[in-house]
């Protein structure tokens, strides 16, 4: 079972990257989850200090500087400045403030839709 759970996993990052990156991408169905209690100010993968309040995200190898619209009860553009989700199963890990203006604080963990919009040349703001 756990085998065929990492090969989903595996299939379906696949597919969200190759929509991501398409001429007329689509949203696709990620699981996500959200950080943001005791992590503030500690250094994200690209250097930049974590800020809860922001709207960003970490995924596993979209570049930093990626603006993901991602949607559950309502919708957010982020943009990926970190690395994660470190846990099994999940693509997108949401900032604090993200993961509450769509309402996935409640839930913790949830099935979103996630559609890249545009990226931004990456510059750390710190």
């Amino acid at each position: 079972m756990r085998s065929f759970l990492k090969a989903a996993m595996v299939a379906g990052l696949m597919v969200f990257s190759l929509a991501a990156f398409s001429n007329e991408a689509q949203a696709e169905p990620v699981v996500a989850s959200w950080y943001g209690p005791g992590f503030e100010g500690a250094l994200t993968a690209s250097g930049e200090p974590f800020n809860p309040y922001a709207y960003t995200a970490a995924h596993p190898y979209l570049p930093f500087g990626t603006q993901l619209q991602v949607c559950y009860q309502g919708c957010v553009v982020v943009t990926v400045n970190d690395r994660g989700p470190f846990v099994g199963g999940r693509g997108l890990d949401l900032s604090q403030a993200a993961a509450q203006a769509i309402g996935l604080t409640g839930p913790g963990v949830a099935v979103v839709d996630a559609q890249v919009v545009g990226q931004q040349p990456y510059a750390a703001t710190y």
